[in-house]
């Protein structure tokens, strides 16, 4: 009731706040923890949803070009596929060339060794071994002459003799020389001393015709030198002893070899 007391004002009373509208505002005001969860959930969302909307964008590059611009599309796509194969075949050519260069390679470093191997054992510079004759010759009454032993050797030479040895240590070369001296033989500036055994590798029975044929080198040996021969047909010759490689003087390759 009002009060009707004398002094007393009339009191004014507001109209009552509607309570939906007083809880909205203080909502957005003053946000409890929840609240603020789920709005920064709600904001995670929607960036998400952005992001998708993005990549489905980005996929569907092609989703709306006209069947002219897919057929460009395509022709272009084919073209760098065929570029691709060309290159393949290329390099799968280059292999292939290479491998045959590494072949032929090969092929020539395995000649080239085997020449230098031929060369060496005719060159005297290594040590050999192979089948052949000992030839041992041993004076009499007399002297053997240099040209008896030089026509033997030039003999067995013609016969195919690859290697020879006198009296296991003086090996022969292209450019040996006998000359006389005192107590023997020289050959190549050593002295040589009876007996003189020459170890041979080649053939033995080429070489053995070479020797034995008539008015050859051991009938000459016997008659005219008056020495003893004799000669073993061996399986294996051991020559062991090699000459020191020289340099030509004067003799050059030809450049156009």
């Amino acid at each position: 009731m009002p009060d009707t007391r004398p002094g007393s004002k009339p009191e004014h009373r507001q109209p009552d706040e509607a309570p939906s509208e007083g809880r909205l505002r203080s909502a957005i005001t003053h946000p409890s923890r929840r609240q603020a969860v789920v709005a920064v959930l709600l904001a995670v969302l929607g960036f998400a949803f952005v992001v998708q909307v993005r990549d489905t964008a980005a996929n569907d590059t092609y989703a709306g070009l006209r069947e002219s611009d897919l057929i460009q599309v395509l022709d272009g796509l084919t073209g760098t596929a065929e570029r691709a194969r060309r290159e393949v075949d290329r390099l799968e050519a280059r292999r292939e060339e290479l491998l045959d260069e590494s072949t032929n390679r090969a092929a020539a470093l395995d000649e080239a060794e085997q020449r230098v191997r031929t060369l060496n054992i005719v060159a005297g510079l290594v040590p050999v071994s192979g089948p052949g004759l000992r030839v041992t010759i041993t004076e009499s009454t007399s002297r053997i002459a240099v040209g008896s032993l030089l026509d033997t050797v030039q003999e067995l030479r013609t016969a195919g003799a690859e290697a020879m040895e006198f009296n296991d240590s003086i090996r022969l070369g292209a450019d040996s020389h006998f000359e006389d001296a005192v107590g023997g033989i020289e050959l190549d500036g050593r002295l040589l001393e009876p007996p003189y055994v020459l170890d041979v590798i080649g053939d033995p029975h080429l070489l053995e015709t070479a020797l034995a044929f008539s008015s050859g080198p051991i009938e000459t040996l016997q008659t005219e030198d008056g020495a003893t021969v004799d000669v073993k047909d061996l399986e294996s010759v051991e020559i062991t002893s090699v000459r020191d490689s020289s340099r030509p003087d004067y003799a050059e390759l030809d450049d156009g070899q």
